[in-house]
């Protein structure tokens, strides 16, 4: 079986056990269990074969982890947290818990208190902070799974067996894309199900891949990259996909505030095999209560924030003075943050850097206080290129968005306009960024030239006299693809036809004569 029919077969699997066991609970909620059960599986998979392969190179290649006793298995234990962040006895390895699961009828709490040890094994260590709280949604007690213990244990058993059975191929195999691909799979099917709920805060793989090779132009290698509200982390993890986790050097940084969506961001590092040590993902308002000043500048930053969130604006008298904001002179509406999130990134951007963000469409034409910060953006010099992405690419939001380039070391003073809205294919109910229509989109931003009906350079001055108005449509003129119709020529058709409808009924005038004429 090949590569992509293996991940046909694997998705089609995923989703029956999406879709078939979760019972009367909802498909938002029941990815917790789903998600959380795969990544308890991955990371004790990972640690077994972690302290496999040191045992095996002293020469001992029998020796097996998930075998040994937990009193023995205690001698490993600093190794593995320095190594790998956590700690798992070996009765409480995912497969060792799955083989008594039926029989245990005290399943529920076995679980809970596995994922309290795995949790509190990194108390005291370097990876505290990453492993604090990765648990918290997989609440094996809850009346969601069942009215009795008997019946949530009975839907835990079916759960873990379902995900154990998944064929992710041995770890030691390089299983770490299988891990992975499941949980992106996962991840889009539940946000299409579920809408703006499931949809507000991933980003369409495609999209995804847009940005971040749009952030990594010219480059094999950065030190760090970031993203302000991340989601479940797709958007950081398409750097590790292009570049390799290894180019980038220092790590993945991201802050995120809903709790639920950290927890996933977190888990989704570790399945994508991002150790503890490369990754910096706080929970927190960003724009409120910053967790990364002693991280920034930063060289790649992408990002697809909230759309017209709330958020304190001049109401705080302390934003205004805040390094991030106070250069423009003016606070984003309170009602609409999303330029506000655009100063920040553009403020933790570093010289050399290019930052990548999706937008709202509102914020590129807006006055009274967008207005002034666009000009600050344009004034300066900051915004490289503006592109308008197709209608319907997102879940739960059908409008355009667009996405807007940052760069601190630009060498001309003018801003590029790319009208994408016509690059997309249709799947479902959803439009979707082709490799084509990527590779397009991503050479017009390269190439930095006019193109009719598709790009045009401006000079800033220009687009400073059209108020700072942003809009690519203020800018690359639309094809009109409608038929051009010669106005003599067809009056001299239309002045036929009514000639021949007139003979015509003079024709059927005469032989209505006739035949009366015939019957008297």
């Amino acid at each position: 079986m090949g590569r992509e029919q293996q991940r046909a077969a694997l998705h089609s699997t995923i989703w029956k056990i999406a879709n078939d066991l979760r019972g009367s609970v909802d498909g938002w909620d029941f990815k917790q269990y789903v998600l959380g059960f795969l990544f308890y599986r991955f990371i004790s998979e990972n640690m077994t074969a972690y302290l496999n392969d040191l045992v095996h190179k002293t020469g001992n290649k029998d020796f097996d982890y998930a075998g040994i006793t937990d009193k023995e298995a205690e001698n490993a234990r600093k190794t593995a947290i320095q190594a790998k962040g956590f700690y798992i006895l070996p009765s409480e390895l995912f497969k060792n818990v799955q083989i008594k699961a039926k029989t245990n009828q005290n399943l529920n709490e076995t679980l809970s208190q596995v994922f309290r040890h795995i949790e509190s094994s990194a108390v005291g260590f370097d990876s505290e902070n990453d492993l604090k709280g990765l648990f918290a949604d997989v609440d094996v007690n809850s009346n969601k799974l069942g009215a009795t213990v008997q019946k949530r244990n009975e839907l835990l058993v079916k759960i873990m067996d379902a995900v154990g059975d998944l064929e992710l191929g041995n770890f030691q195999d390089n299983s770490i894309d299988a891990f992975g691909d499941a949980y992106e799979f996962l991840m889009t099917m539940y946000a299409s199900s579920a809408g703006k709920s499931g949809g507000e805060f991933f980003t369409p793989q495609e999209v995804s891949e847009l940005l971040a090779k749009i952030a990594l132009v010219d480059k094999t290698e950065v030190n760090k990259v970031y993203d302000p509200a991340c989601g479940s982390g797709s958007l950081l993890l398409k750097f590790a996909k292009i570049l390799g986790k290894e180019n980038v050097r220092q790590g993945f940084f991201g802050q995120e505030i809903n709790i639920t969506t950290y927890n996933l961001c977190r888990i989704n590092m570790f399945l994508h095999d991002i150790n503890f040590e490369k990754f910096n993902i706080a929970h927190g308002d960003t724009l409120i209560d910053p967790a990364h000043w002693d991280d920034e500048p930063f060289e790649a930053i992408v990002s697809n924030p909230p759309f017209a969130v709330h958020w304190e604006g001049d109401a705080n008298p302390l934003l205004i003075n805040d390094p991030r904001f106070s250069p423009a002179g003016v606070l984003a509406p309170k009602s609409d943050a999303d330029l506000a999130f655009l100063m920040h990134i553009l403020s933790w951007l570093a010289t050399n850097g290019t930052a990548a963000v999706v937008m709202f469409p509102g914020i590129l034409f807006r006055v009274r206080a967008e207005q002034k910060i666009r000009k600050y953006f344009i004034d300066n010099n900051y915004i490289d290129t503006v592109i308008q992405l197709p209608a319907n690419l997102f879940f739960g939001v059908t409008i355009a968005t667009c996405i807007i380039v940052l760069k601190k070391s630009k060498t001309d003073n003018a801003t590029l306009f790319i009208d994408a809205g016509k690059e997309f294919i249709h799947t479902g109910n959803k439009n979707k960024l082709s490799d084509e229509n990527i590779s397009k989109i991503l050479n017009a931003f390269v190439e930095r030239k006019s193109v009719e009906y598709f790009t045009r350079l401006v000079p800033n001055a220009e687009i400073a006299a059209n108020d700072y108005n942003i809009a690519v449509s203020s800018y690359v003129v639309q094809e009109d693809t409608r038929e051009i119709v010669d106005i003599t020529q067809l009056n001299t058709k239309i002045a036929e036809i009514v000639a021949r409808e007139n003979a015509l009924r003079i024709a059927i005038d005469e032989i209505i004569n006739d035949l009366e004429g015939g019957k008297q």
